[in-house]
């Protein structure tokens, strides 16, 4: 008859395994009586987790469900907004010169009626520009926004 494929090691491993379920099933046990007593004595409620209301904060009761919101999915916009054609009004407009730098290339025009200021570049120019000067002018949609285009010197 042959010896036991059994080392001591492989005993003593066992036995620790053994013990550690043991405990584990005690443990577990233990939180389950501990749970019934605390819902006995009023501790902890039977439904254990937290509602959103209406404007986002966290509450235990739950939300009145006349307030509730209906957002469609069509509605919600994810990320910037795309800019829009400019709504120009008149075609060709009138205004002032408020700033121009022909160094640079670049100023800006006052709508005297809307009080708006649009920026002007050197390539959207037929006659040349200075400051205080009355100009006509038009309203393109650029990448930063509105652009007076088509600028010329009202004589």
């Amino acid at each position: 008859m042959g010896k036991s494929q059994e080392t001591f090691n492989k005993k003593e491993r066992e036995k620790k395994r053994q013990k550690r379920k043991k405990e584990k099933l005690e443990r577990r046990a233990e939180r389950k009586e501990q749970k019934k007593t605390d819902i006995l004595e009023g501790k902890v409620s039977g439904d254990n987790f937290m509602y959103v209301d209406e404007n986002g904060n966290l509450t235990p009761e739950p939300p009145d469900p006349l307030k509730k919101k209906v957002i469609k999915v069509e509605d919600i916009v994810l990320g910037a907004t795309k800019a829009g054609d400019f709504d120009s009004g008149e075609v060709i407009r009138k205004g002032t010169v408020k700033f121009f730098n022909d160094e640079k290339g670049y100023g800006f025009i006052i709508d005297p009626k809307t009080n708006e200021s649009f920026f002007v570049h050197a390539a959207g120019l037929i006659d040349e520009i200075k400051d205080r000067d009355s100009v006509t002018f038009e309203i393109e949609m650029g990448p930063k926004g509105p652009v007076a285009v088509g600028v010329k010197v009202k004589r």
